[in-house]
């Protein structure tokens, strides 16, 4: 069948082609099939959708990413046939009655995931399935494999060390000091980090306050060459490339696997050919893990996982009850990593992070970790990497905290009762601090006050919150007062009548 091309100023992240119904029932082809357009010896295969009004019988609508790969003109007459569905659909059906998955099916499957072969009904039903019915170690394992083969793999050399975090404690920004410590005692880091989901900042956002954060592979070697590591945003590379496709998929669904999100892990840290993985596993009631055998769990399996890829894992079950650090939001946290550098920031931090540190030591055959990792960061040696660092990746190194933007519109929050801090709430302060602008907006957030266990009077102030913009601070407010995320109560949890 022969169409006449109306381009459509439309992204769809995978080829994506429309068709008027009339025509599609001619050529005999349903949404989510696939159809190959040709032109001038050029061809593409796109997932094909229908419609009544937007394009005419005789036309084929043409999103941007088809049109890109053909240098198609509007008016031009293409050429359209139906192709056969890919053999990874056969493979998820398979998955969906719980059979399991061999390395070649997995393989296939993830190809399709990265050449945007799935269509979002497919891509869903397989992330949907491997929430109901889990992977086993070696499906996960394959997993693994497929994700790094697809992608980039990054060759940094010996003694490569890694971190990762399973997440949902607020604040939380080790990896900014972890890195220079580690990089100071001659071990290469080259973490890659994400940006905020559902929490006030990722390590990106909060790095990209004091420097950039967007590189190619080729200048992740270069910066990593010139100072032992780098803090950059893992999705400007192209390591496990799957993962991020996968990812887009489960957030709206809330749903994230626990061999989903080990394969996402492991795929990466192997992309960056890491030798040795420190994984922190916060355990609390705002935690993502809730108990201390859920996490423990989680943590063999890192382990075990590690040993097939020839990595080292140690694993720290952590306290995920209360944030980490003062500040909540890009530029708060990094205010906190600045003072913290120069031994003046939140203890919390600076104690996690030293924990964190001597484990990435004595993994890596430095005994005495935790002494070697305190006389790194006392001596002043942290924070001159750290400014090696922001420097190789184009920031300024002698940046000032009064240089950093903080929002100007600004609400105090005190307390109503006295007594100890029994609970400050992740959840609810990372909500708060969203609801006034971060992370898009870089200096807003939520300044703490307050730690657990401290001793609160009438009126004491609990937490500050800053913003750029009057309405999010007028949300934030609003919000704040709804969920009272700090709570402040003696002995006596309830009274029951």
């Amino acid at each position: 069948m022969k169409l006449k091309v109306k381009l459509l100023d439309i992204e769809a992240v995978k080829p994506v082609v429309v068709l008027n119904e009339e025509d599609a029932k001619e050529l005999g082809c349903y949404p989510s099939d696939r159809i190959k357009i040709s032109l001038n010896g050029k061809f593409a295969t796109a997932i094909m959708n229908t419609t009544e009004n937007s394009v005419a019988e005789g036309e084929i609508g043409i999103f941007d990413e088809v049109w890109k790969l053909l240098e198609i003109k509007d008016g031009d007459i293409v050429e359209i046939k139906i192709t056969p569905r890919p053999k990874s659909i056969e493979y998820i059906r398979k998955k969906i009655d719980n059979q399991k998955l061999n390395a070649h099916e997995m393989k296939a499957i993830v190809s399709d995931i990265v050449d945007n072969n799935l269509s979002d009904i497919e891509l869903s039903a397989f992330v949907t399935t491997s929430y109901i019915h889990e992977f086993d170690m070696q499906e996960t394992i394959s997993l693994i494999h497929a994700m790094v083969e697809t992608g980039d793999v990054l060759d940094f050399g010996n003694n490569v060390i890694d971190k990762h975090c399973i997440g949902g404690v607020a604040g939380n920004r080790t990896t900014m000091l972890l890195v220079p410590i580690l990089a100071a005692a001659k071990l290469t880091m080259p973490k890659t980090s994400s940006r905020a989901i559902t929490s006030a900042a990722g390590t990106s956002d909060t790095m990209e306050v004091l420097c950039d954060v967007s590189f190619n592979s080729e200048e992740i070697k270069e910066i990593v060459k010139k100072t032992n590591g780098c803090i950059v945003w893992g999705g400007a590379v192209n390591l496990a490339p799957a993962d991020d496709k996968i990812i887009r998929i489960e957030y709206p669904l809330s749903i994230d696997p626990d061999s989903q999100m080990l394969a996402s892990v492991m795929a990466k840290k192997k992309s960056v050919g890491s030798d040795y993985l420190v994984v922190d596993i916060p355990v609390g009631k705002g935690a993502k893990i809730k108990s201390w055998e859920e996490g423990k769990a989680l943590a063999y399996n890192f382990i075990n996982i590690g040993k097939e890829l020839d990595i080292v894992v140690k694993c720290l079950i952590t306290d995920g009850n209360f944030p980490i650090g003062k500040g909540i939001g890009p530029s708060l946290e990094a205010i906190d990593v600045l003072l913290a550098l120069g031994n003046k920031g939140p203890r919390d931090l600076i104690n996690k992070t030293l924990d964190m540190a001597a484990a990435g030591l004595e993994l890596a055959g430095k005994p005495n970790g935790r002494e070697i990792a305190e006389k790194i960061l006392h001596s002043g040696k942290a924070k001159e990497k750290m400014k090696e660092i922001i420097e190789a990746q184009g920031g300024d190194p002698d940046v000032k905290m009064s240089d950093i933007p903080i929002g100007d519109k600004t609400y105090l929050v005190k307390s109503e009762r006295k007594g100890t801090v029994r609970r400050i709430d992740n959840r609810g302060i990372n909500m708060i601090a969203r609801a006034a602008g971060a992370p898009k907006d870089k200096g807003a957030g939520v300044y703490l006050h307050v730690g657990g266990g401290d001793n609160i009077k009438i009126k004491d102030p609990l937490f500050t919150i800053y913003s750029e913009n009057e309405r999010k601070l007028d949300n934030a407010i609003e919000l704040a007062n709804k969920l009272k995320s700090i709570r402040i109560g003696g002995v006596i949890l309830e009274e029951i009548r």
